[in-house]
């Protein structure tokens, strides 16, 4: 199932500077696996030694928050959009 994921600007350098890319997922685990495979470094730069998300990596599915849903576990179905958002502190 083909899910479309927009990369943020700080990643783009492991993605050959897409900033949108497509792929195969039926969880949001799955879809920072199929990244890794794709692109390799991008779990490491999302995830945590543990294999969470990390803390200051916000991610969306359809707008949705991972974090009030099912987190990593939550379901995708084709033709969702995943947006993946680093959080930005300033003060």
């Amino acid at each position: 199932m083909a899910v479309r994921v927009l990369i943020p600007t700080p990643l783009q350098k492991l993605t050959q500077a897409q900033d949108t890319v497509e792929c195969e997922a039926q969880s949001v685990a799955q879809l920072v696996e199929s990244l890794e495979q794709s692109w390799p470094g991008m779990k490491t730069r999302l995830c945590d030694e543990s294999g969470q998300i990390r803390r200051f990596v916000n991610v969306f599915v359809n707008s949705e928050d991972i974090r009030f849903l099912q987190g990593r576990e939550t379901p995708l179905q084709d033709g969702d959009e995943v947006s993946i958002v680093p959080a930005i502190a300033g003060g």
